[in-house]
C-alpha cells in the first residue's frame, strides 16, 4: 500500500515560511537543502508523523494565476491535527492576535471535523483540525 511521503510547496519566502511552521505547529526541520547551481533551496518539515512539507524557493518559478487565499484547482489546502477542538481554538486565535488572516472560524465541519481555516504567509490555505 502506498502512503503519502511529502507535499511540496513553491515559496518567495522561504525562511518566513519555515519560522511561520516552526512556531505555531511545532515542525522540526532539517537543514536547508542549496543547489546554487540551479539556484535551489529548501526545507523538509515533519509534524510528528510519517507526512512532510518540502518548502522551496527556485528563482526561475513564478506565482501562479490565483489570487492570494483564492482556491483552485490542484492542492487547495494542508491540514494539520492540533490535538482538541481547544488546541484549535486557542491557536486560531493566537494566530488572528498575531496578524494572520482567519478565513474559516472554528466549527464542526457537516463531515464531522472540527476545524478552522487560516492563510499561512504566502496565502496558503491551511486547516487547523482537531483529532477525530
Amino acid at each position: 500500500m502506498a502512503r503519502l511521503d511529502h507535499l511540496a510547496v513553491y515559496t518567495t519566502q522561504l525562511e518566513v515560511l519555515r519560522a511561520f511552521y516552526l512556531r505555531y505547529f511545532q515542525a522540526t526541520s532539517n537543514e536547508k537543502y542549496l543547489n546554487l547551481r540551479k539556484g535551489f533551496a529548501s526545507y523538509f518539515l515533519s509534524f510528528g508523523g510519517d507526512a512532510r512539507l518540502e518548502i522551496m524557493q527556485k528563482d526561475s518559478v513564478s506565482a501562479s494565476g490565483a489570487g492570494i487565499g483564492e482556491e483552485y484547482l490542484g492542492i487547495t489546502h494542508l491540514a494539520l491535527s492540533v490535538g482538541r477542538q481547544e488546541e484549535v481554538d486557542s491557536l486560531t486565535e493566537r494566530l488572528r492576535t498575531d496578524g494572520y488572516t482567519v478565513v474559516g472560524e472554528p466549527r464542526r465541519t457537516g463531515d464531522g471535523y472540527y476545524e478552522s481555516v487560516i492563510l499561512d504567509p504566502d496565502g496558503n490555505r491551511v486547516e487547523i483540525v482537531a483529532d477525530p
